[in-house]
């Protein structure tokens, strides 16, 4: 072989180990990304479910000791997350930057009551729970009314529902797709070498000593597409949570390192299995069928 064809051949075997590195690192990236939305889709439906509240409206007479000893009740009951104290003046005032109107001045007089809003515990956000607390707080004496959207809520339920279930199927289809592409790219690579392998055989090499080779590169394939996905993860969670820090949640290390592992791992047993699979498939082969 000349030295022209030695170096092409060596440009093609690194252009092949470039575009194996660079496909897994995508598809991990894209498992990494969906992996990160499974392992924080309970805390974002538990963030959504405790931004639902209700108010507990106050009678017009009730004293402020009252007022106090009650919200002091309801911050130490299991159902609730957080209250606010929001006082007539508050309430008026909050309605008139919605209505853009002073409909104190029309009226003559501020109609609305004292109340407490509630923002409740997670596992209490639906419409079932909802109603045996309304019922225990409508004992108080000081509580007039409980008001709260039952429609808005069980829309969020049901929408949380079927977003979680949308998602663990596009997970799963992903995995397949991604499983897929990689042992396709791999087995492009490991066809371009059918005829060293043929060769290795021939000279009564084992198929352990041949395996070994290529099963050791495909570890550090996967290490490197891992490491290069991991990065672009990273890059990623650091922009979305500087811009969206309140929501995502994700400032919790241990998923992070969590999904890191999973995919450092995934990204090798995927590359082995592939890489294993095809060169299995050209131990078996036949010479004559090394040129179709």
């Amino acid at each position: 072989m000349s030295k022209t064809d030695t170096k092409l051949s060596k440009r093609r075997l690194r252009s092949s180990y470039l575009t194996t590195i660079v496909s897994i690192s995508l598809v991990l990236f894209m498992l990494g990304l969906m992996g990160l939305l499974i392992l924080n889709a309970k805390k974002l439906s538990n963030h959504v479910k405790e931004n639902v509240g209700f108010s507990v409206i106050l009678k017009n007479d009730v004293k402020e000791v009252d007022m106090i000893r009650l919200q002091k009740n309801l911050d130490a009951s299991d159902f609730v997350k957080s209250t606010e104290f929001i006082t007539k003046e508050k309430a008026a005032q909050n309605l008139q930057k919605d209505l853009g109107e002073d409909f104190i001045g029309f009226l003559g007089y501020n109609p609305l009551l004292s109340s407490i809003d509630i923002k409740l515990n997670a596992n209490y956000a639906n419409n079932d729970s909802l109603s045996i607390i309304e019922k225990k707080l409508r004992i108080y004496p000081q509580v007039k009314e409980v008001f709260y959207q039952k429609n808005l809520i069980n829309l969020i339920n049901e929408n949380i529902n079927r977003i979680s279930l949308i998602i663990m199927l596009f997970s799963i289809l992903l995995l397949f797709i991604s499983v897929a592409l990689i042992n396709n790219t791999i087995r492009l690579t490991i066809y371009s070498k059918r005829f060293l392998i043929n060769t290795m055989q021939l000279v009564g090499a084992t198929r352990c000593f041949i395996r070994g080779p290529f099963l050791g590169r495909s570890i550090v394939h996967g290490i490197v597409s891992a490491i290069i996905a991991m990065s672009i993860l990273s890059a990623l969670i650091y922009f979305v949570q500087q811009e969206l820090s309140g929501l995502m949640l994700f400032q919790q290390v241990d998923i992070i390192a969590i999904l890191f592992f999973s995919v450092m791992l995934l990204g090798i047993i995927i590359a082995m299995v592939s890489t294993f699979i095809a060169v299995n498939k050209y131990l078996r082969i036949k010479t004559d069928d090394l040129y179709y």
